[in-house]
């Protein structure tokens, strides 16, 4: 706090001025004791000594004078009450006396001094301790009030993992009233805090980032960004933590890699489009010199049609192959792929006043495939239900999973008017589709190079799409025989 050391310095400068106009009535009250003593002790003629009296003045002396003007006082008495002595002087019994006085009214003053400077010293340490209170206070209310305005959820747990203290903000990211927080497991808003350890037996604290999944008190999950770092306390270790809702950052990656995705086939099919526009303008050429020399029996230019008729016929059956030495391929959790999904999908279809159903086992078998290819599969299907459904009365999509032959099969449903014309649906450049209409098409293929499928229910109400994959685990002849079957779909579309 930055007005703390001019505060600090006012008061210290105030604490001396106060002292020194304290000392001076002392030093001049300590003076005329030590006059009155001396003049008592020679004015009464008694076989008394008086001396004894100087104890007084020495106790305001030791408050106002330094070390050396306390022994130069005391010896100063020491003359003054042997020299009003009213018994004679004799070296064997006055020297011992005068060294008596003197070491007892030194004594008395260096007493006087040392009490003096201990109170000097504890009212300064009290000074500061204010001092300190105040700055701490205000830090304190500082810190409250950046607490309980901050738009991130804030909270502190202890070794049990359990709420000791959670701002509004927090509050409001978990969907839980104000104060029901605390005494309540992290474990079960954010997992991955509950297994941070807080045994003590960590020889350095944590102090990191991550991010993982999050829970609401309705269930509802979301992506979440962590800050948190461990401390000791003396009522044991804690944990301090930071939450983001990470969720619209997790959305946006997902939509931009789709439309990079979807940018990057629109590129290739369009050079792929250049080969097929030019192909058919030669065809297009030597149908015209056929048509004018009426001869068919033959003739190069009819055999060179059939090798460009050929090659067209290759171009446009053109499609991604099953790839069986994918590096990215690899045992997936599908859970955790469709809950990513969830926290996507959920807010862009309560916007749109569409109503989303998941029917996701929890116990569903790892998969063979590749987490990012089948989100982007699963995206661009749940879009696609998304606009089929801004014109229906009923807008709704089911998104169900379910285990049947070594395979999960996953269904997204709508109640849209469904698809009129299936006989072309997975291959590129539709009539009245978006953009290329490349989406079913390349969806499919990626499908089929993770030994997968993609394929239309026409049976169903609405509009339903299927996505096949194969239990992790399974055997290459299993996955063989996946693709075949891909490849000998009869469904319409296939």
């Amino acid at each position: 706090m930055p007005e703390t050391p001019t505060i600090s310095k006012m008061m210290r400068a105030s604490h001396m001025a106060l002292s020194y106009l304290q000392r001076t009535p002392r030093t001049a009250l300590a003076g005329a004791l030590i006059v009155i003593v001396a003049l008592v002790d020679w004015r009464v003629q008694a076989d008394i000594s008086f001396g004894f009296l100087y104890l007084l003045p020495m106790l305001l002396v030791g408050t106002v004078l330094p070390l050396w003007g306390i022994l130069l006082t005391a010896l100063l008495c020491t003359i003054l009450s042997d020299l009003f002595d009213p018994f004679t002087f004799t070296l064997s019994v006055g020297l011992p006396q005068d060294i008596l006085v003197f070491t007892s009214l030194a004594g008395t003053g260096l007493y006087s001094y040392e009490i003096t400077r201990s109170r000097l010293r504890e009212k300064r340490h009290l000074l500061t301790v204010e001092l300190e209170a105040g700055a701490r206070r205000i830090a304190e209310e500082q810190l409250e009030f950046l607490i309980e305005s901050s738009p991130a959820a804030i909270l502190t747990m202890g070794a049990d993992h359990l709420i000791l203290r959670a701002n509004p903000a927090a509050h409001r990211l978990f969907g839980t009233p104000a104060g029901e927080l605390r005494g309540k497991s992290i474990r079960r808003y954010v997992p991955a805090l509950g297994r941070v350890d807080l045994s003590g037996k960590t020889v350095q604290p944590f102090r990191t980032e991550m991010r993982c999944r999050g829970e609401r008190e309705q269930g509802e999950a979301f992506w979440a960004s962590v800050f948190f770092s461990t401390y000791d306390t003396a009522l044991g270790p804690r944990l301090a933590a930071l939450v983001l809702d990470a969720s619209d950052e997790l959305r946006e990656r997902e939509e931009l890699s789709l439309e990079q995705l979807l940018a990057a086939s629109r590129i290739l099919v369009g050079a792929v489009s250049h080969e097929v526009r030019n192909v058919c303008s030669a065809i297009a050429v030597i149908y015209e010199n056929l048509v004018r020399s009426r001869r068919w029996n033959e003739n190069k230019d009819f055999e060179a049609l059939g090798s460009m008729l050929e090659t067209l016929n290759k171009i446009a059956s053109l499609e991604l192959k099953q790839s069986t030495d994918d590096p990215q391929l690899s045992g997936i959790d599908l859970v955790e792929t469709l809950s990513d999904l969830r926290i996507v999908l959920d807010p862009y279809c309560q916007e749109a006043g569409v109503s989303v159903h998941w029917n996701i086992p929890p116990a569903l078998p790892a998969v063979w495939g590749d987490r990012h290819r089948l989100l982007q599969v699963l995206l661009n299907l749940t879009k696609n239900s998304k606009r089929a459904l801004e014109g229906a009365d009923v807008k709704q999509l089911d998104i169900s999973a379910s285990l049947e032959d070594g395979r999960v099969s996953i269904r997204v449903t709508d109640t849209g008017p469904g698809i009129s014309s299936a006989q072309k649906l997975f291959q590129p450049f539709q009539q009245g589709a978006d953009a290329t209409g490349l989406g079913l098409y390349l969806s499919r293929a990626f499908m089929r190079s993770l030994h997968g499928d993609l394929r239309h229910d026409p049976t169903v109400p609405g509009c339903c799409f299927i996505i096949e994959l194969v239990v992790a685990g399974s055997t290459e002849q299993d996955c063989g025989q996946t693709g075949k079957n891909a490849k000998n779909q009869t469904s319409v579309g296939g």
